[in-house]
């Protein structure tokens, strides 16, 4: 398994419609255990492939972050088939990181997809898990959650990522220059 570079805004592959997967296969196995490595590295409770430069609609979620077994779902050409409910939660994305934005999406959805092994199933989610998925497959059809925020929270909050890049890239800087002094 490798840690793989996630993405950050404003890179194109994040607002591309991905294609489906054709066969669930050794590589799309291993595209699926670096993928979940990468969101764990992160830390992160989702990360769909375009966040790893793959445009192929494949995504990993994990609600507890890891903290507890069999909380890992993977969704191969996931399809929300029912929603219901209201909800606003705060989210979070690791392409657009320093940034958290209330946004509104449906509390209970049920999805189809393929697993791992290419075996389809459906899943019933409410609060955080529905909130992911719903986050994941925006991601699958080239929306960010940037793009669910109004006019002038999108603008602030962008103000926001280009601050917390600013702030990351004098850090990295800094490093750099410490290592360069030994």
């Amino acid at each position: 398994m490798t840690i793989r570079d996630i993405v950050l805004f404003p890179d194109d592959i994040l607002t591309t419609k991905c294609e489906p997967v054709e066969e669930v296969d050794d590589a799309i196995r291993e595209l699926i255990d670096d993928m979940v490595e990468t969101m764990y590295d992160a830390p992160g409770v989702g990360l769909a492939a375009p966040q790893v430069g793959v445009p192929l609609r494949i995504t990993v979620i994990d609600p507890t972050a890891g903290e507890e077994e069999d909380d890992l779902h993977v969704l191969i050409n996931p399809e929300i088939v029912e929603a219901e409910g209201h909800l606003s939660w705060e989210e979070g994305c690791l392409s657009i990181p320093g940034v958290y934005e209330k946004i509104d999406r449906a509390a209970r959805v049920k999805v189809r997809a393929l697993d791992r092994d290419g075996e389809p199933y459906e899943l019933e989610a409410e609060d955080l898990m529905s909130v992911c998925i719903q986050h994941e497959i925006d991601h699958l059809d080239g929306i960010l959650f940037l793009d669910r925020m109004s006019r002038l929270k999108r603008r602030i909050a962008v103000k926001k990522y280009k601050k917390h890049l600013a702030k990351m890239k004098q850090a990295e800087d800094e490093e750099g220059d410490e290592e360069d002094s030994q």
